[in-house]
């Protein structure tokens, strides 16, 4: 047996084990535990997964045992089942995958890296619900004739003085709902503002995040992200690698030899590219306090180009220099202008 395809579930795997020629050897169902202690016992193995939930778990558990261990995108794994889809047809087409000298492989995150990952999905999860309520409350107020204006910081500083009028005829009940509403909004701030000072303190002591930190438009939310994300960006071998994982490149639909390019294409971490779109446009808000070779960069951009487009573009940039930053553990170095090197 030299390759194993593992089919992840939260109980029970489905492995499956090839011999040099690609012929199935071994087809086991078993737990987590009873997997690791049959893998203990064979010789160094390549195992490929699929990159999902616990996937970087069992990845560190099996490189440990001195096995490789690879893991892949799942949309990378579905041409190569060739039948009806059952676990064990999905390990196969796993073993089969994992040979693929093109195959593209996901690092496996280490634990620093997913607690990083776990405290911005759970901030995330925060702002998402906070937001939810904001929109509950004025919907609400909205049904009575009570109009507010857009943002949260106006919203908060209404929201008392609605309840304390007593000539706008909310009724009892509708006032205890708003205040249990309020609440529970302050104490999605308070969480929100608790994640906020982690990630700083966090972001201070990294010296990959300090490195990052340096770079236009990117903040200790940013800069944590990204590394929880890439670590120091080995997956990619140029950083339009990393740009294009991000989804801030033009998708492409050629063919018959003539390039078609068609609008951003959106993919990949889909949190980490808002993070950097927002990013890009604080800094296009700010462009002529940049460097000189980026703010005529900038500047060039915006008059060709509408603002979105001038936005996705800056965030390419951005990512670029995030990448080149991590992999080649140097300092950012702003651009400047030819003569403004020589002076």
């Amino acid at each position: 047996m030299r390759t194993i395809g593992i089919d992840l579930g939260k109980t029970v795997f489905h492995l499956v084990g090839v011999n040099q020629r690609g012929e199935v050897v071994v087809r086991k169902k078993c737990s987590r535990t009873q997997l690791l202690r049959f893998t203990s016992n064979l010789r160094e193995c390549l195992i490929g997964m699929e990159a999902c939930g616990g996937s970087h778990f069992l990845g560190r558990a099996l490189r440990e045992q001195g096995h490789d261990v690879r893991l892949m995108p799942a949309q990378y794994v579905k041409p190569y089942v060739k039948t009806n889809k059952n676990d064990y047809i999905d390990a196969e087409a796993i073993a089969e995958a994992v040979t693929r000298p093109s195959m593209r492989f996901v690092p496996i995150k280490t634990d620093d890296q997913l607690d990083l990952q776990s405290l911005h999905r759970v901030r995330e999860r925060w702002v998402v619900r906070r937001t939810a309520v904001i929109n509950q409350i004025r919907g609400l107020l909205l049904e009575r004739g009570i109009t507010m204006r857009k943002g949260r910081e106006h919203l908060q500083a209404s929201l008392p003085l609605v309840l304390e009028d007593a000539d706008n005829k909310l009724s009892g009940a509708l006032r205890i709902l708003l205040t249990q509403l309020q609440w529970e909004m302050q104490y999605l701030n308070e969480q929100i503002e608790e994640s906020n000072k982690l990630i700083v303190r966090i972001a201070g002591e990294l010296e990959a995040c300090k490195r990052l930190l340096a770079i236009l438009g990117i903040g200790p939310l940013i800069a944590t992200a990204t590394i929880a994300a890439i670590g120091n960006g080995a997956a990619f071998k140029k950083g339009r690698g990393f740009a294009a994982w991000l989804g801030v490149v033009p998708g492409e639909h050629s063919t018959g030899g003539k390039q078609k390019l068609t609008g951003t294409s959106r993919r990949g971490n889909k949190y980490l590219r808002k993070l950097f779109i927002q990013g890009a446009h604080s800094v296009l808000l700010q462009r002529t306090k940049q460097s000189s070779g980026l703010s005529m960069w900038l500047a060039d951009l915006v008059s060709r180009k509408r603002k979105q487009v001038a936005t996705v573009a800056l965030a390419n940039k951005m990512a670029r220099m995030a990448w080149a930053v991590l992999f080649k553990g140097e300092a950012y170095r702003p651009p400047l202008l030819p003569q403004t090197v020589a002076a």
